[in-house]
């Protein structure tokens, strides 16, 4: 247990530091014990609800991380936390609120300080698009990884093996996501019908160019190229952006969902940069350990619920579903998907539970 601590240090660091930062922002703007208590708890409330919900994330990620070079793991770690607390749950609101608001982003900034109230609400305006961008990308994932036509290892064999095959139909799951969006757009009014399909498909899009030129820098296929050598450092570098923009994608309904629980950017910042420390150490964990090669079927877990999670996405754009079902939706997948690696690893003789403590 004391090993696995290790892969926390600096996640803890980070929430007594991020918890500490908000302490200080709520007297900032109360001035009372009080408001400082309130700011403290909101933080700590939006970091466990990002790790709830961004569990699968942390899977995913694991089993393109191991695939990746060293150095790039580190740059994973060090760049990637960058792009993911800075870049997303700060530049990014700011970003948006400067489009919309037509300012730049000092203004932007200024604005979520001083007046946080009317940033909240230009924020919760642009939810249908951020998460038809956010909902198609995700939607793609998990089509891609059902509809991989070499994928031989199956949890729910009569939902996967079927969907395996059609996968030798090229570009099936864009076919299926397209249809997906258009169904989808017709439960909104006009407006927003509008927004929903032009960012679903600049969604789809960037999956696609994303998906193409991670692709480019793998080098050649194996089965088409029998002994062909693959650059990893380049190889390396695409999963990178892959999963940067995959995080993005993650995270983009739950900064604009944050702001239903506090107006304040600084502290959404906060709240979930703890979180997606938390999810990036949990990250390094997996893979050090090796634990998706002893659970076969943890990572099919994590696409259903990147399934589930586009799909919510969607519907949130014309009925809420509260966080705290997508986080129990997401945690059910993993958690039956885990029992079943173990059932799995029982009747095949093999290790029912890793030790992971030692």
């Amino acid at each position: 247990m004391t090993s696995n601590l290790k892969y926390f240090t600096g996640s803890f660091a980070t929430t007594i530091g991020g918890l500490i930062l908000g302490g200080g922002i709520g007297y900032y703007y109360s001035n009372t014990m009080a408001g400082v208590l309130s700011t403290v708890f909101i933080c700590a409330i939006l970091g466990v609800l990002e790790v709830s919900l961004s569990f699968d994330n942390a899977v995913v990620n694991a089993t393109v991380l191991r695939k990746m070079t060293p150095l790039w793991r580190h740059r994973f770690i060090t760049w990637g936390m960058l792009i993911a607390v800075f870049g997303m749950r700060l530049i990014f609101p700011l970003a948006i609120v400067g489009i919309v608001a037509a300012v730049n982003p000092w203004d932007a900034l200024v604005l979520a300080a001083v007046d946080p109230e009317k940033y909240a609400a230009i924020m919760r305006s642009v939810h249908v698009p951020v998460a038809a961008f956010g909902g198609s990308f995700l939607l793609m994932v998990a089509l891609k990884y059902f509809f991989d036509r070499n994928k031989d290892v199956h949890w729910i064999k009569f939902i996967e093996d079927p969907l395996a095959k059609l996968g030798r139909l090229e570009g099936f799951e864009l076919a299926v996501a397209m249809v997906c969006i258009y169904f989808i757009s017709r439960s909104l009014n006009t407006d927003d019908k509008i927004s929903f399909l032009v960012s679903g498909i600049f969604g789809l899009v960037t999956f696609i160019l994303v998906d193409g030129i991670s692709a480019v820098l793998e080098g050649p296929d194996e089965e088409e190229n029998p002994g062909a050598v693959k650059d990893l450092h380049k190889a390396s570098a695409g999963m990178f952006i892959y999963l940067e923009v995959l995080d993005a994608s993650f995270s983009f309904d739950g900064v604009v969902g944050a702001f239903a629980i506090t107006n304040n950017l600084f502290i959404i910042a906060i709240g979930l940069g703890i979180g997606a420390m938390f999810v990036r150490s949990l990250t390094i964990m997996l893979v050090d350990r090796g634990t998706l090669a002893h659970y076969a079927y943890l990572e099919h877990g994590a696409f259903y619920a990147i399934g589930a999670l586009a799909a919510i996405m969607f519907i949130n754009t014309f009925h809420h579903i509260p966080e705290v079902i997508t986080g129990l939706i997401g945690a059910a997948f993993i958690g039956l998907s885990f029992w079943a690696s173990v059932r799995k690893n029982r009747k095949s003789g093999g290790p029912a539970v890793i030790n992971i403590g030692s």
